[in-house]
């Protein structure tokens, strides 16, 4: 994983990080996220985020790069990214939960009402759900379409 402010960290170093920050301000409220975004140039470049969202006051996140074979098709793109949200929501759930962190954690899709992924929200949120988390879509999904996609480009 990577941050901007703590530079390359390992996955155990990020859960630390998070613990760190949420137990500053133990009483404050609190909002996980984790969103995938990506852009095709020879292959396919991936970006997928955790976000900590302390509400009023600010946040950190951490995110990870990978390039995969280019992936053409719009609909095998989302769902490609909100695979790989998933899979790290899960392992960072359990994480969080066998070190006494109880937050749920929201997917961020990129994706909205308008544009050519439009049609496959229902799917993609009835997935997310099916999975145990809380989805959100443009524009609201700031992991996803503003921090992944700031770092994809």
């Amino acid at each position: 994983m990577r941050s901007p402010t703590y530079g390359e960290i390992s996955y155990k170093k990020m859960i630390d990080i998070i613990k760190d920050f949420i137990n500053k301000a133990p009483h404050s409220t609190y909002n996980i996220s984790v969103g995938t975004d990506s852009q095709n140039f020879d292959g396919t470049k991936t970006v997928v985020v955790v976000a900590v969202h302390r509400i009023g006051n600010g946040g950190i996140f951490f995110y990870d790069i990978k390039t995969v074979k280019r992936i053409t098709n719009i609909s095998q793109k989302l769902f490609y990214e909100t695979s790989n949200s998933l899979n790290l929501a899960i392992k960072l759930s359990e994480t969080l939960e066998r070190e006494s962190i109880d937050f749920g954690i929201s997917i961020h899709v990129d994706a909205g009402k308008k544009g050519k992924t439009s049609k496959l929200i229902p799917e993609i949120v009835g997935w997310i759900k099916a999975c145990g988390f809380t989805c959100e879509t443009k524009p609201n999904s700031y992991a996803a379409s503003s921090i992944a996609d700031k770092y994809s480009k």
